[in-house]
This record gives structure tokens, sequence and C-alpha cells, in this order.
């Protein structure tokens, strides 16, 4: 994956030596800057390499200049330059303060970004990618960290990081803090619909037997979907389906005898398998 890291930098110094707009967004598409740059920094969050250390650096300081060079071109008032500045200096600026977390979880660790996320003055951004790089660590000391933002007052970027980050601490009694997360934006659908698959997806990884009577009331009151990430009955059906062994009634399918019903589960539960280790990060303007 360094590999792909150094890539990754030899497009950003592509950008850097070019003066038209045109150009600019041309390389952008050629080069795939943006998916190459958030792939790169999603492996640099699950690895310690100390080979990261350089590599991010260096994309740091590129992001950078090109921070400083992008504008200069799309101040030109074109379509493209007005494309430009609308879509992909905003990519670049959440690219580098992504970098910048990142490069801190490298450098200084679990104690380093949580100074970051404790700075007031930083740019929201930067505090919430030092979050989620903390939520990919998951460090046991920094559970009162989490458990702070796990109310429906947070911003809800941290919200939805916090609870992802919930599933990694059992003893500390997450399951109850998420049940009561739950039952706190349970009438708000906007803030539900963002929130609740990260919670029910960690509610899924913790297994804990005493979220038993939370999910069979989602059964009957759960939310449905045709995507089984998002459906709340879906996921409930496979949770108690996983606690007691069996199926019950639930609003989503009337007959349990049918075979296509545990074909749809157990494609569910095998979705929910592959992700039980992955975040799912926002954008934060």
């Amino acid at each position: 994956m360094l590999q792909r890291a150094g890539l990754f930098a030899e497009a950003l110094r592509g950008l850097l030596g070019l003066d038209e707009a045109a150009e600019v967004e041309a390389r952008w598409r050629s080069a795939r800057v943006e998916a190459r740059g958030w792939e790169v920094l999603r492996q640099a969050r699950r690895e310690t390499h100390p080979g990261w250390v350089p590599v991010l650096d260096e994309i740091d300081g590129l992001l950078l200049r090109l921070l400083d060079r992008v504008p200069l071109i799309v101040g030109r008032g074109t379509r493209v330059a007005r494309h430009i500045a609308t879509f992909r200096v905003p990519a670049l600026e959440r690219l580098q303060h992504a970098t910048a977390a990142a490069l801190v979880a490298h450098r200084y660790g679990a104690a380093g970004l949580a100074t970051v996320v404790g700075d007031a003055a930083a740019p929201l951004p930067r505090r919430y990618y030092a979050f989620l790089a903390l939520a990919a660590q998951h460090p046991p000391a920094q559970w009162p960290l989490f458990d702070r933002y796990l109310n429906p007052a947070a911003h809800h970027a941290f919200v939805g990081a916090a609870a992802e980050a919930a599933r990694y601490y059992p003893r500390a009694g997450a399951a109850d803090v998420l049940m009561n997360l739950f039952g706190g934006v349970r009438s708000d659908l906007h803030l539900r619909a963002f929130l609740s698959p990260r919670i029910l997806e960690s509610l899924f990884v913790l297994g804990d037997p005493g979220t038993l009577p939370f999910i069979r009331d989602l059964l009957v009151t759960g939310h449905t979907a045709p995507d089984p990430e998002l459906c709340e009955v879906t996921r409930a059906l496979v949770m108690v389906r996983r606690i007691t062994g069996r199926l019950e009634p639930n609003t989503k399918f009337a007959d349990l005898t049918d075979g296509k019903v545990r074909a749809v589960l157990d494609r569910a539960e095998a979705a929910f398998e592959r992700h039980r280790h992955e975040l799912s990060p926002v954008v934060v303007i």
C-alpha cells in the first residue's frame, strides 16, 4: 500500500505543474485523485508501518501547496474553473485534514489524536478526521471520549463515529449506551436514518443478550428498507436469530416458513459480518 501512496503523491505533483483549469480537471479525473487519496488514507488508518510517516508528510505538503496553487487557476472565472472551486478545492481541503490527522496518528498515537479532537480552535474537519482515526484505533483508555459524544446533542458526524467505535467496548456497557442513544433519536427521522445503521451494526458486533428486548421491539416498530444494511427489521431478525436460534414474528416477512426468508437473512448476515470492522466516514464541511 505504500506504493499506492507514492502513486497518489505523484498524482498530486502532476496537478501542481498545470496552469489551466481544464487541464486540472482532466488530470483530476484521469488520475482518480479523490478516490485514490481516500483509499490510501483508509489504509493508513489501519497500519502502523513506520514508512507511513515520510509518505504522509510528503502528501500533506503537496496538498497544502495545491490549496495555495489551485485557487489562482480557478480565479479566472470559466465554467470549469467554477466547477473546480465548488467541488475539487473542498475535496482537497478534506484530504488535507484527513492526511494531517493520519500523520498525527502515526507520529503521536492516540494521545496526539485526542489532543487534536479536544482543540476547540482547530477546524471542525481536522477534529473530525482525528476522531475518526481514533475510532479506527479504539484504544481502551479512550472510551470516556467516545461515550461523551454518544448523545443526540453532539455533532452528527462525531456521534456516528462514536457509535461505530462503541462496538469495541463491550466491557464498558456500550450496548446500553447505544440503546439509549437510539431512543434519543428515535423520533428524529433524519438523525435516525443516519445513526440507526451505525448503532445496530455495533449492537450486532457486540452480540449482548441483554439487548434482546430492544431488538424484539424493532421487529414490529423498526423501519424497513430494500437494502438490508439500512433495514432495521432485517437487522433485528438476524440479531434475534443469533441470540435465540429462532425466527420471530415481524412486520417485514409474514411467512417465516418460507425458505426464501432464511436465504435473505443468511445473505444479510454475511454482509453484516463483512462490514463489522469498517468505519463509514461522512463529508464534514
